[in-house]
């Protein structure tokens, strides 16, 4: 019997799919650790993508963490007065 010629190509394609999980994990991490830690940041993803900030203030609700949507909506409509 011959060996399976998709043997390789299968396991490229997995480590592909592995390292594309692994860059979407990280990179979602650091988009909520960069979120976390800078109003303005907030400020600006409200103004880009304000579904990415919902989820962002969501997450924080379902983990027990309230507060951060009321503070950052006092924080940007002082800051337009």
């Amino acid at each position: 019997m011959s060996a399976n010629p998709l043997g390789p190509l299968a396991r490229k394609l997995m480590k592909g799919v592995i390292v594309v999980e692994l860059l979407g994990v990280f990179g979602a991490y650091g988009l909520f650790h960069k979120m976390n830690n800078s109003q303005e940041f907030r400020n600006t993803m409200n103004n880009k993508f304000p579904s990415v900030l919902e989820v962002y203030y969501q997450s924080n609700e379902w983990a027990g963490v309230y507060g951060i949507r009321e503070q950052d909506h006092e924080a940007w409509s002082a800051k337009r007065d």
